[in-house]
């Protein structure tokens, strides 16, 4: 059975974004020789990556155009580019991105897709959709880049709203930015 993973990069205050969409100012913070390692390992073990629709646009607008990478981003940008993409929208959304597909009920494609494989699914990004996918109970990890930085103002990655859930810290990785990795799975009691 595929294991389906949030990846998301916050600020010590919560927020995954400032004010405006796209506004991962932040990031950068973050960025160094072993979060990008720790990126590149994490998608070569990924079978497909799951999007929501804005956070898709945003991903191949960033990773299909051919430019000049940040240093390091050469592998990362191969390996973004040449997965299977899936699109969660309900909205009619063109997937041009290279293999990528639209899905319409993502809690329910999402489980038949867990069923189809062994490998990981990753959502990246996507609040709204992680949102479902967590009222569902779908994920089995949870791993968050905490940025050493507190925000301020922004949009939170998790909203009021969300089940309560006990968390089992599956590693902690210190990165020499100061900010650190995360990965949770959900608990068994």
């Amino acid at each position: 059975m595929r294991k389906l993973i949030m990846w998301n990069l916050v600020t010590l205050d919560g927020y995954f974004e400032g004010e405006k969409p796209w506004d991962l100012a932040f990031h950068q913070s973050m960025w160094g020789p072993d979060l990008e390692k720790f990126i590149i390992e994490q998608l070569k073990t990924a079978e497909m990556l799951v999007f929501g629709e804005n956070t898709y646009k945003g991903m191949a607008e960033y990773w299909s155009q051919p430019k000049e990478q940040e240093e390091g981003q050469d592998e990362v940008a191969e390996l973004m580019n040449s997965l299977p993409k899936i699109v969660c929208s309900t909205s009619p959304t063109s997937a041009e991105w290279q293999n990528s597909t639209v899905i319409k009920d993502a809690v329910a494609e999402i489980q038949k897709l867990k069923q189809e494989g062994e490998g990981n699914m990753f959502v990246f990004g996507s609040a709204i959709l992680s949102e479902s996918l967590m009222k569902a109970g779908l994920f089995d990890e949870y791993r968050l880049g905490v940025a050493p930085i507190f925000l301020g103002k922004g949009r939170h990655l998790f909203a009021e709203g969300i089940p309560h859930q006990k968390l089992a810290l599956l590693e902690d990785q210190q990165l020499e930015s100061g900010g650190v990795i995360l990965r949770y799975a959900p608990a068994n009691n």
